[in-house]
């Protein structure tokens, strides 16, 4: 996958070696079970699979695996809006899932409740 920036943990081994999903797990603190549930979403996230359904992580997945942390888990995006995100598109609704409620931009809704708690200690 171009344009995914290289991993950021170093776990000694060459660049272009394999990794399980228990070594992606420990490197970058991501439950095995979170990995599987993100193949299943995302589907330009393929790492390997040998004999009895061992999963072996390429660098690119690792890169890939960093990157969907990073939208989901630090700038909020929904696992949709990730999807759209790392297709090239748009997110959904243009803007972290933390920063929208249903639909309703949160920060204006806040925005609003303080100006009439303002308006109310006035009194």
């Amino acid at each position: 996958m171009s344009g995914l920036p290289e991993p950021r943990f170093d776990d000694g081994k060459d660049a272009s070696a394999l990794r399980t999903i228990g070594e992606v797990s420990r490197a970058l603190g991501i439950a095995t079970h979170v990995l599987r549930y993100w193949e299943q979403q995302f589907p330009m996230l393929r790492p390997l699979k040998r004999s009895g359904g061992r999963r072996y992580y390429r660098n690119e997945d690792v890169a890939l695996v960093e990157t969907i942390d990073r939208l989901v888990n630090r700038e909020g995006y929904t696992l949709r809006g990730a999807r759209n995100a790392l297709k090239g598109g748009a997110p959904a609704g243009d803007e972290p899932a933390a920063d929208r409620e249903d639909g309703v931009d949160v920060v204006a809704r806040l925005s609003a409740i303080r100006s009439d708690l303002a308006r109310a200690l006035e009194r």
